[in-house]
């Protein structure tokens, strides 16, 4: 399945704008705040539901109520999302996929989507909370009830937090909240966890080719907990340590102070790779995106390339696109020539 074309209405910069997509890649080209990256981001909420770079509301044109992005597929599919503000200054959103209405999209009607920004490729340097976003993101793509889990962890946290702070703590009634704590943390580390053991049973292969020599490479997951027991080493831990987390006010273990970290022949990446070590890592990392989510959803994922092929050497820009066969891709950029002479002019040029 392909995207053909795409109307904004009242979206971001958008008044009222369409395009059409072609099978390819599609070389998006304008002026800085032209407003490139919100076609991107338009066809990204129409994707998987929601943007990656605001909320609900920051997405509706200024002065206006509502905002819709539709879309059609090669397979005459119509996809519609709604925006709607409402009295009390919230948002409602809602989708309609040929014809069946949805307040959110699951994991079996959303279409896959990888997106590289300039952002990612500071991956390794940003917070950990940073890294961590980035995988549960991915992770919910194609992991059914994965976003529910982390969005439910959360709320038990926030939970469990205020009654940290509360003068006489009601040890019976915390409790309880640990043991919910726990269950849903558990999913969230089990998910997190698999993912990552697929993302390296292929992470050295693809980036020894992309770097041309053999590199011993892993992206793992940190914890102080014991990942294969996690539900018991949790439990102790906010067991061992309630008096520390009273004291503070939060809860110091469970996924949420876990990390992500990448190592380059055992030493930490952003600790020693060099700009050209970081940037073939994370094209990698991309690259095995694309792969696990078309071997989960059965679909062609859609590549969204936001500024980020200018932040690329040749060698790398090369291998990028020998991979770009047969994927739909978007590529936002201020000089259309740079680009589409990498394509041998096989590509669609849309002018914002």
């Amino acid at each position: 399945m392909l995207f053909t074309d795409i109307r904004l209405q009242n979206f971001r910069s958008y008044e009222e704008a369409s395009f059409e997509l072609g099978p390819g890649v599609n070389i998006v080209v304008g002026p800085n705040t032209a407003g490139k990256t919100n076609l991107l981001e338009a066809l990204m909420l129409n994707a998987v539901g929601k943007s990656y770079k605001a909320s609900d509301l920051l997405l509706i044109k200024q002065d206006n109520d509502w905002a819709r992005v539709d879309t059609h597929t090669n397979d005459n599919q119509l996809r519609t999302v709604k925006i709607s503000k409402k009295i009390d200054g919230k948002t409602e959103k809602t989708f309609d996929i040929d014809g069946k209405q949805f307040k959110k999209l699951s994991v079996n009607v959303k279409y896959p989507v990888v997106l590289f920004q300039p952002g990612d490729l500071n991956l390794l340097n940003f917070e950990p909370s940073v890294r961590r976003e980035y995988l549960d993101n991915f992770i919910e793509q194609f992991t059914v009830g994965h976003s529910g889990a982390v969005a439910k962890m959360k709320r038990i946290l926030a939970q469990r937090n205020a009654l940290l702070k509360q003068p006489s703590l009601d040890k019976s009634h915390l409790f309880t909240w640990d043991l919910r704590f726990c269950e849903v943390s558990t999913q969230v580390v089990k998910n997190r966890v698999s993912t990552l053991n697929r993302i390296n049973s292929r992470l050295k292969e693809i980036y020894s080719s992309l770097a041309g020599n053999k590199t011993d490479i892993t992206f793992r997951y940190e914890s102080k907990l014991n990942t294969e027991n996690y539900s018991t080493s949790l439990m102790k831990g906010l067991e061992n340590n309630l008096e520390i987390d009273r004291t503070r006010g939060f809860t110091s273990s469970g996924p949420h102070r876990d990390d992500i970290l990448a190592y380059f022949n055992e030493t930490p990446l952003a600790n020693s790779a060099s700009r050209g070590e970081n940037r073939t890592f994370m094209l990698a990392l991309k690259i095995l995106e694309l792969e696990i989510l078309e071997s989960e959803s059965g679909k062609r994922p859609l590549l969204l390339l936001d500024d980020v092929f200018s932040e690329l050497d040749g060698a790398r820009r090369r291998s990028l696109t020998n991979y770009l066969n047969g994927y739909q891709t978007l590529i936002t950029t201020t000089d259309a020539d740079a680009i589409m002479q990498d394509f041998a002019n096989n590509s669609n040029k849309i002018t914002i």
